[in-house]
Protein backbone atom coordinates (compact mmCIF):
# COMPACT_ATOMS: atom_id res chain seq x y z
CA UNK A 1 0.00 0.00 0.00
CA UNK A 2 1.39 3.36 -1.02
CA UNK A 3 1.54 6.26 1.40
CA UNK A 4 -0.19 9.41 0.19
CA UNK A 5 1.35 12.44 1.86
CA UNK A 6 -1.27 14.97 0.83
CA UNK A 7 -4.40 12.89 1.48
CA UNK A 8 -5.02 13.93 5.08
CA UNK A 9 -4.31 17.64 4.61
CA UNK A 10 -6.39 17.70 1.43
CA UNK A 11 -9.33 16.04 3.17
CA UNK A 12 -9.14 18.32 6.22
CA UNK A 13 -9.06 21.36 3.96
CA UNK A 14 -12.13 20.17 2.09
CA UNK A 15 -14.29 19.36 5.10
CA UNK A 16 -13.67 22.71 6.76
CA UNK A 17 -15.60 24.36 3.93
CA UNK A 18 -19.38 24.37 4.32
CA UNK A 19 -20.90 22.89 1.14
CA UNK A 20 -24.29 21.85 2.48
CA UNK A 21 -26.86 21.64 -0.31
CA UNK A 22 -30.22 23.39 -0.09
CA UNK A 23 -33.35 21.29 -0.74
CA UNK A 24 -35.54 24.40 -0.98
CA UNK A 25 -33.48 26.07 -3.68
CA UNK A 26 -34.41 26.18 -7.36
CA UNK A 27 -30.91 26.94 -8.64
CA UNK A 28 -28.31 24.51 -10.01
CA UNK A 29 -26.19 24.03 -7.95
CA UNK A 30 -28.53 24.65 -5.06
CA UNK A 31 -26.24 26.93 -3.05
CA UNK A 32 -23.56 29.54 -3.82
CA UNK A 33 -21.22 27.81 -1.37
CA UNK A 34 -21.22 24.74 -3.62
CA UNK A 35 -20.43 26.91 -6.65
CA UNK A 36 -17.49 28.47 -4.83
CA UNK A 37 -16.15 25.10 -3.71
CA UNK A 38 -16.42 23.67 -7.21
CA UNK A 39 -14.44 26.65 -8.49
CA UNK A 40 -11.69 25.78 -6.03
CA UNK A 41 -11.78 22.17 -7.23
CA UNK A 42 -11.34 23.33 -10.83
CA UNK A 43 -8.37 25.46 -9.74
CA UNK A 44 -6.81 22.50 -7.93
CA UNK A 45 -7.23 20.28 -10.99
CA UNK A 46 -5.44 22.94 -13.02
CA UNK A 47 -2.61 23.16 -10.50
CA UNK A 48 -2.22 19.39 -10.49
CA UNK A 49 -1.86 19.39 -14.25
CA UNK A 50 -4.98 17.67 -15.52
CA UNK A 51 -6.39 18.74 -18.86
CA UNK A 52 -9.73 19.62 -20.45
CA UNK A 53 -11.06 21.08 -17.20
CA UNK A 54 -14.68 22.15 -17.60
CA UNK A 55 -17.56 23.40 -15.50
CA UNK A 56 -20.89 22.34 -16.99
CA UNK A 57 -23.33 25.28 -16.76
CA UNK A 58 -26.32 22.91 -16.84
CA UNK A 59 -25.29 20.58 -14.02
CA UNK A 60 -22.56 22.38 -12.10
CA UNK A 61 -20.23 19.39 -12.51
CA UNK A 62 -16.52 20.04 -12.78
CA UNK A 63 -14.82 17.47 -15.00
CA UNK A 64 -11.23 16.91 -16.09
CA UNK A 65 -9.09 14.41 -17.96
CA UNK A 66 -5.82 12.74 -17.08
CA UNK A 67 -4.39 11.85 -20.51
CA UNK A 68 -3.24 8.29 -21.17
CA UNK A 69 0.45 7.49 -20.93
CA UNK A 70 0.24 3.97 -22.34
CA UNK A 71 -0.04 2.76 -25.94
CA UNK A 72 -3.44 4.43 -26.36
CA UNK A 73 -5.52 1.27 -26.72
CA UNK A 74 -7.05 1.41 -23.23
CA UNK A 75 -10.69 2.48 -23.00
CA UNK A 76 -11.25 5.65 -20.94
CA UNK A 77 -12.61 5.12 -17.43
CA UNK A 78 -14.20 7.56 -14.99
CA UNK A 79 -14.34 8.34 -11.27
CA UNK A 80 -16.95 10.59 -9.67
CA UNK A 81 -17.70 12.09 -6.25
CA UNK A 82 -20.08 14.70 -4.87
CA UNK A 83 -19.00 17.77 -2.97
CA UNK A 84 -22.18 18.64 -1.02
CA UNK A 85 -22.94 17.52 2.50
CA UNK A 86 -26.19 16.39 4.06
CA UNK A 87 -28.96 18.06 6.02
CA UNK A 88 -27.06 18.53 9.29
CA UNK A 89 -25.05 21.41 10.68
CA UNK A 90 -22.03 22.00 8.43
CA UNK A 91 -20.94 25.44 9.64
CA UNK A 92 -17.54 25.77 11.34
CA UNK A 93 -16.55 22.13 10.99
CA UNK A 94 -13.58 21.46 13.25
CA UNK A 95 -12.18 17.97 12.68
CA UNK A 96 -10.44 16.09 15.46
CA UNK A 97 -7.58 13.70 14.66
CA UNK A 98 -7.20 10.61 16.83
CA UNK A 99 -3.90 8.88 16.12
CA UNK A 100 -3.29 5.19 16.78
CA UNK A 101 -6.80 4.54 18.09
CA UNK A 102 -6.84 1.52 20.40
CA UNK A 103 -10.13 0.15 19.05
CA UNK A 104 -11.88 0.05 22.41
CA UNK A 105 -11.84 3.42 24.15
CA UNK A 106 -14.56 6.05 24.09
CA UNK A 107 -13.61 9.12 22.04
CA UNK A 108 -14.60 12.46 23.50
CA UNK A 109 -15.64 14.65 20.61
CA UNK A 110 -16.30 17.82 22.60
CA UNK A 111 -14.23 19.31 25.39
CA UNK A 112 -17.26 19.42 27.69
CA UNK A 113 -17.86 15.69 27.29
CA UNK A 114 -21.38 16.17 25.93
CA UNK A 115 -20.72 14.22 22.72
CA UNK A 116 -18.82 10.94 22.78
CA UNK A 117 -18.12 8.20 20.24
CA UNK A 118 -18.59 4.96 22.14
CA UNK A 119 -17.77 1.47 20.87
CA UNK A 120 -20.71 0.26 22.98
CA UNK A 121 -22.99 2.30 20.70
CA UNK A 122 -20.93 2.14 17.50
CA UNK A 123 -19.23 -1.28 17.51
CA UNK A 124 -17.62 -0.66 14.11
CA UNK A 125 -14.99 1.33 16.05
CA UNK A 126 -13.46 -2.02 17.02
CA UNK A 127 -12.41 -2.42 13.36
CA UNK A 128 -10.01 0.52 13.52
CA UNK A 129 -7.38 -0.55 16.04
CA UNK A 130 -4.14 1.27 15.26
CA UNK A 131 -5.75 3.61 12.72
CA UNK A 132 -5.80 7.39 12.58
CA UNK A 133 -9.42 8.49 12.86
CA UNK A 134 -10.79 11.85 11.78
CA UNK A 135 -13.91 12.78 13.79
CA UNK A 136 -16.13 15.80 14.39
CA UNK A 137 -16.12 18.02 17.47
CA UNK A 138 -19.70 16.94 18.16
CA UNK A 139 -21.41 20.08 16.88
CA UNK A 140 -21.38 19.32 13.14
CA UNK A 141 -21.18 16.47 10.70
CA UNK A 142 -17.74 15.71 9.23
CA UNK A 143 -18.43 15.59 5.50
CA UNK A 144 -16.58 12.38 4.70
CA UNK A 145 -19.73 11.78 2.66
CA UNK A 146 -18.41 12.55 0.17
CA UNK A 147 -15.34 14.69 0.57
CA UNK A 148 -13.45 11.52 1.40
CA UNK A 149 -14.25 10.40 -2.13
CA UNK A 150 -13.23 13.79 -3.55
CA UNK A 151 -9.90 13.67 -1.69
CA UNK A 152 -9.25 10.07 -2.72
CA UNK A 153 -9.84 10.73 -6.43
CA UNK A 154 -7.70 13.87 -6.32
CA UNK A 155 -4.91 12.06 -4.50
CA UNK A 156 -4.98 9.18 -6.98
CA UNK A 157 -4.68 11.61 -9.89
CA UNK A 158 -1.83 13.41 -8.14
CA UNK A 159 -0.04 10.10 -7.57
CA UNK A 160 -0.30 9.15 -11.24
CA UNK A 161 0.95 12.56 -12.34
CA UNK A 162 3.93 12.23 -9.99
CA UNK A 163 4.65 8.64 -11.08
CA UNK A 164 4.67 8.61 -14.89
CA UNK A 165 6.21 5.14 -14.76
CA UNK A 166 2.76 3.84 -13.73
CA UNK A 167 1.04 3.28 -17.05
CA UNK A 168 -2.66 3.99 -17.47
CA UNK A 169 -5.27 4.79 -20.04
CA UNK A 170 -7.25 8.01 -20.22
CA UNK A 171 -8.95 8.78 -16.90
CA UNK A 172 -11.91 11.15 -16.56
CA UNK A 173 -12.88 12.61 -13.19
CA UNK A 174 -16.01 14.48 -12.18
CA UNK A 175 -17.13 16.35 -9.08
CA UNK A 176 -20.76 17.34 -8.69
CA UNK A 177 -23.20 19.13 -6.38
CA UNK A 178 -26.51 18.27 -4.75
CA UNK A 179 -26.28 14.50 -4.42
CA UNK A 180 -27.66 14.72 -0.90
CA UNK A 181 -30.88 16.36 -2.09
CA UNK A 182 -31.32 13.86 -4.90
CA UNK A 183 -30.89 16.23 -7.85
CA UNK A 184 -27.14 16.28 -8.42
CA UNK A 185 -26.99 13.96 -11.42
CA UNK A 186 -30.24 15.09 -13.05
CA UNK A 187 -28.42 17.18 -15.63
CA UNK A 188 -25.11 15.31 -15.75
CA UNK A 189 -23.74 15.08 -19.29
CA UNK A 190 -23.15 11.33 -19.32
CA UNK A 191 -22.39 11.19 -23.03
CA UNK A 192 -20.04 14.13 -22.80
CA UNK A 193 -18.18 12.55 -19.89
CA UNK A 194 -16.62 10.32 -22.52
CA UNK A 195 -16.32 6.94 -20.79
CA UNK A 196 -17.95 3.53 -21.12
CA UNK A 197 -17.78 2.76 -17.40
CA UNK A 198 -17.39 4.92 -14.30
CA UNK A 199 -17.35 4.61 -10.51
CA UNK A 200 -18.74 6.82 -7.81
CA UNK A 201 -16.41 6.85 -4.80
CA UNK A 202 -19.17 7.43 -2.29
CA UNK A 203 -19.55 4.28 -0.19
CA UNK A 204 -18.90 3.50 3.45
CA UNK A 205 -16.41 1.19 5.19
CA UNK A 206 -13.53 -0.77 3.69
CA UNK A 207 -14.51 -3.11 0.87
CA UNK A 208 -17.98 -1.80 0.11
CA UNK A 209 -18.88 -2.36 -3.54
CA UNK A 210 -22.44 -1.49 -4.46
CA UNK A 211 -24.30 -2.06 -7.68
CA UNK A 212 -27.82 -2.49 -6.34
CA UNK A 213 -29.73 0.44 -4.86
CA UNK A 214 -33.27 1.32 -3.91
CA UNK A 215 -35.86 2.52 -6.36
CA UNK A 216 -36.84 5.89 -4.93
CA UNK A 217 -39.71 8.36 -5.07
CA UNK A 218 -40.96 11.35 -3.11
CA UNK A 219 -44.62 11.72 -2.16
CA UNK A 220 -46.11 15.08 -1.18
CA UNK A 221 -49.59 14.93 0.33
CA UNK A 222 -51.30 18.33 0.48
CA UNK A 223 -54.58 18.59 2.37
CA UNK A 224 -56.98 21.50 2.15
CA UNK A 225 -59.09 21.67 5.28
CA UNK A 226 -62.00 23.88 6.37
CA UNK A 227 -61.36 25.86 9.52
CA UNK A 228 -64.31 27.17 11.53
CA UNK A 229 -64.77 28.05 15.18
CA UNK A 230 -64.74 24.96 17.37
CA UNK A 231 -68.03 26.05 18.95
CA UNK A 232 -69.84 25.50 15.67
CA UNK A 233 -67.54 22.89 14.14
CA UNK A 234 -69.88 19.91 14.16
CA UNK A 235 -70.63 18.77 10.63
CA UNK A 236 -68.67 21.67 9.16
CA UNK A 237 -64.99 21.57 10.16
CA UNK A 238 -62.58 19.57 8.01
CA UNK A 239 -59.38 19.37 10.06
CA UNK A 240 -56.46 19.07 7.63
CA UNK A 241 -54.17 17.84 10.38
CA UNK A 242 -56.55 15.06 11.33
CA UNK A 243 -56.99 14.04 7.71
CA UNK A 244 -53.19 13.88 7.46
CA UNK A 245 -53.08 11.63 10.50
CA UNK A 246 -55.76 9.44 8.97
CA UNK A 247 -53.73 9.19 5.76
CA UNK A 248 -50.57 8.21 7.60
CA UNK A 249 -52.32 5.65 9.79
CA UNK A 250 -53.49 3.74 6.72
CA UNK A 251 -49.89 3.02 5.77
CA UNK A 252 -48.50 -0.16 7.38
CA UNK A 253 -46.57 0.60 10.56
CA UNK A 254 -44.28 -2.32 9.77
CA UNK A 255 -43.09 -0.56 6.60
CA UNK A 256 -41.17 2.23 8.25
CA UNK A 257 -37.36 2.62 8.13
CA UNK A 258 -37.03 1.89 11.83
CA UNK A 259 -38.80 -1.44 11.33
CA UNK A 260 -37.09 -2.64 8.13
CA UNK A 261 -33.72 -3.96 6.97
CA UNK A 262 -32.05 -5.72 4.04
CA UNK A 263 -34.27 -5.78 1.00
CA UNK A 264 -37.34 -4.59 2.88
CA UNK A 265 -38.75 -1.35 1.47
CA UNK A 266 -40.50 1.40 3.38
CA UNK A 267 -42.58 4.57 3.53
CA UNK A 268 -40.81 7.30 5.49
CA UNK A 269 -42.66 10.39 6.71
CA UNK A 270 -39.89 12.93 7.20
CA UNK A 271 -41.80 16.20 7.27
CA UNK A 272 -45.28 17.20 8.45
CA UNK A 273 -46.46 20.78 8.71
CA UNK A 274 -49.76 22.57 8.82
CA UNK A 275 -52.82 23.88 10.58
CA UNK A 276 -56.50 22.99 10.64
CA UNK A 277 -56.87 24.88 7.37
CA UNK A 278 -54.05 23.21 5.43
CA UNK A 279 -51.47 20.51 6.07
CA UNK A 280 -48.70 18.83 4.13
CA UNK A 281 -46.96 15.49 4.63
CA UNK A 282 -43.76 14.66 2.76
CA UNK A 283 -42.60 11.06 2.35
CA UNK A 284 -39.87 9.13 0.67
CA UNK A 285 -40.78 5.72 -0.78
CA UNK A 286 -38.09 3.06 -1.18
CA UNK A 287 -37.91 -0.51 -2.46
CA UNK A 288 -35.29 -2.60 -4.25
CA UNK A 289 -37.91 -4.50 -6.23
CA UNK A 290 -39.34 -2.41 -9.08
CA UNK A 291 -42.82 -3.97 -8.95
CA UNK A 292 -43.06 -3.57 -5.18
CA UNK A 293 -41.94 0.03 -5.65
CA UNK A 294 -44.75 0.66 -8.12
CA UNK A 295 -47.19 -1.09 -5.75
CA UNK A 296 -46.18 1.24 -2.93
CA UNK A 297 -46.92 4.29 -5.04
CA UNK A 298 -50.30 2.81 -5.99
CA UNK A 299 -51.04 2.14 -2.33
CA UNK A 300 -50.66 5.86 -1.64
CA UNK A 301 -52.94 6.75 -4.54
CA UNK A 302 -55.57 4.34 -3.23
CA UNK A 303 -55.45 5.86 0.26
CA UNK A 304 -55.85 9.37 -1.15
CA UNK A 305 -58.82 8.25 -3.27
CA UNK A 306 -60.41 6.46 -0.32
CA UNK A 307 -60.12 9.50 1.94
CA UNK A 308 -61.46 11.87 -0.71
CA UNK A 309 -64.48 9.61 -1.14
CA UNK A 310 -65.37 10.13 2.53
CA UNK A 311 -64.99 13.92 2.55
CA UNK A 312 -67.40 16.65 1.49
CA UNK A 313 -65.15 17.34 -1.51
CA UNK A 314 -61.73 16.13 -2.71
CA UNK A 315 -59.32 17.60 -0.20
CA UNK A 316 -56.31 15.29 -0.46
CA UNK A 317 -53.85 15.96 -3.28
CA UNK A 318 -51.00 13.51 -3.87
CA UNK A 319 -47.96 14.32 -6.01
CA UNK A 320 -45.50 11.47 -6.65
CA UNK A 321 -42.07 12.16 -8.10
CA UNK A 322 -39.66 9.38 -9.02
CA UNK A 323 -36.11 10.17 -7.88
CA UNK A 324 -33.94 7.28 -9.06
CA UNK A 325 -34.10 3.59 -9.89
CA UNK A 326 -32.19 0.46 -8.91
CA UNK A 327 -29.03 0.56 -11.01
CA UNK A 328 -28.81 -3.21 -10.92
CA UNK A 329 -31.26 -3.18 -13.85
CA UNK A 330 -28.45 -1.68 -15.92
CA UNK A 331 -25.37 -3.29 -14.40
CA UNK A 332 -26.60 -6.87 -14.46
CA UNK A 333 -26.57 -6.60 -18.27
CA UNK A 334 -22.81 -5.96 -18.22
CA UNK A 335 -20.97 -6.68 -14.98
CA UNK A 336 -17.57 -5.64 -16.34
CA UNK A 337 -17.08 -2.63 -14.02
CA UNK A 338 -18.23 -4.64 -11.00
CA UNK A 339 -15.89 -7.52 -11.80
CA UNK A 340 -13.04 -5.07 -12.38
CA UNK A 341 -13.59 -3.52 -8.95
CA UNK A 342 -13.88 -6.93 -7.27
CA UNK A 343 -10.56 -8.04 -8.74
CA UNK A 344 -8.90 -4.77 -7.79
CA UNK A 345 -9.96 -5.28 -4.18
CA UNK A 346 -8.98 -8.95 -3.99
CA UNK A 347 -5.60 -8.14 -5.57
CA UNK A 348 -5.09 -5.72 -2.68
CA UNK A 349 -6.25 -8.25 -0.03
CA UNK A 350 -9.47 -6.32 0.53
CA UNK A 351 -12.57 -8.48 0.82
CA UNK A 352 -15.34 -7.04 -1.37
CA UNK A 353 -18.48 -6.41 0.66
CA UNK A 354 -21.41 -6.57 -1.74
CA UNK A 355 -25.00 -6.06 -0.63
CA UNK A 356 -28.10 -4.14 -1.73
CA UNK A 357 -27.48 -0.66 -0.42
CA UNK A 358 -30.41 0.91 1.40
CA UNK A 359 -30.04 4.18 -0.41
CA UNK A 360 -28.81 5.51 -3.71
CA UNK A 361 -25.87 7.27 -5.32
CA UNK A 362 -25.43 9.55 -8.29
CA UNK A 363 -24.42 6.35 -10.03
CA UNK A 364 -28.03 5.21 -9.86
CA UNK A 365 -29.07 7.94 -12.29
CA UNK A 366 -25.87 7.97 -14.33
CA UNK A 367 -26.18 4.23 -14.96
CA UNK A 368 -29.59 4.81 -16.55
CA UNK A 369 -28.04 7.61 -18.62
CA UNK A 370 -25.85 5.08 -20.39
CA UNK A 371 -22.71 4.90 -18.23
CA UNK A 372 -22.81 1.89 -15.86
CA UNK A 373 -21.53 3.31 -12.56
CA UNK A 374 -21.16 1.10 -9.48
CA UNK A 375 -20.13 2.59 -6.14
CA UNK A 376 -16.81 2.12 -4.32
CA UNK A 377 -16.10 2.57 -0.62
CA UNK A 378 -14.78 5.96 0.52
CA UNK A 379 -14.46 5.09 4.21
CA UNK A 380 -17.05 7.13 6.08
CA UNK A 381 -18.90 5.78 9.11
CA UNK A 382 -22.02 7.21 10.84
CA UNK A 383 -22.53 9.59 7.95
CA UNK A 384 -24.89 12.58 8.12
CA UNK A 385 -24.41 12.99 11.86
CA UNK A 386 -22.28 14.47 14.61
CA UNK A 387 -20.88 10.95 15.14
CA UNK A 388 -19.40 10.75 11.64
CA UNK A 389 -15.79 9.63 11.35
CA UNK A 390 -13.39 8.14 8.83
CA UNK A 391 -10.16 6.17 9.02
CA UNK A 392 -7.17 7.64 7.20
CA UNK A 393 -5.92 4.13 6.48
CA UNK A 394 -9.25 3.20 4.85
CA UNK A 395 -9.03 6.33 2.73
CA UNK A 396 -5.54 5.29 1.64
CA UNK A 397 -6.91 1.89 0.67
CA UNK A 398 -9.58 3.60 -1.40
CA UNK A 399 -6.83 5.40 -3.31
CA UNK A 400 -5.13 2.03 -3.80
CA UNK A 401 -8.32 0.60 -5.28
CA UNK A 402 -8.74 3.51 -7.69
CA UNK A 403 -5.17 3.06 -8.89
CA UNK A 404 -5.52 -0.70 -9.20
CA UNK A 405 -8.70 -0.34 -11.25
CA UNK A 406 -6.84 1.92 -13.67
CA UNK A 407 -4.13 -0.75 -14.00
CA UNK A 408 -6.59 -3.56 -14.54
CA UNK A 409 -8.53 -1.46 -17.04
CA UNK A 410 -5.46 -1.63 -19.32
CA UNK A 411 -5.77 -5.41 -19.33
CA UNK A 412 -9.53 -5.56 -19.87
Amino acid sequence: MAQYETLLSRFIGYVKVNTRSDPDSTTIPSSPREVNFLKSIAEELTELGLSDIKTDPNSGYVTAVLPANDDGNTAPIGFLAHIDTADFNAENITPNIVKNYDGKSDINLSDDGQWTLKPSEFPALHNYTGDTLITTDGTTLLGADDKAGVAEIMTAMEYLLNHPDVKHGEIHVGFGPDEEIGTGADHFDAKGFGVKYAYTVDGGPLGELEYETFNAAQAVVTIQGKDVHTATAKGVMQNALQIGIDFHNQLPASDRPENTEGREGFFHLYKMTGTVDQAQLTYIIRDHDRQKFEDRKQQMRDIADKLNATLDEPRVKLVLTDQYYNMREVLEKDMTPVELAKKAMTDLDIEPVIYPVRGGTDGSKISFMGVPTPNLFAGGENMHSRYEYVSLQTMERAVDVILRITELNRQA
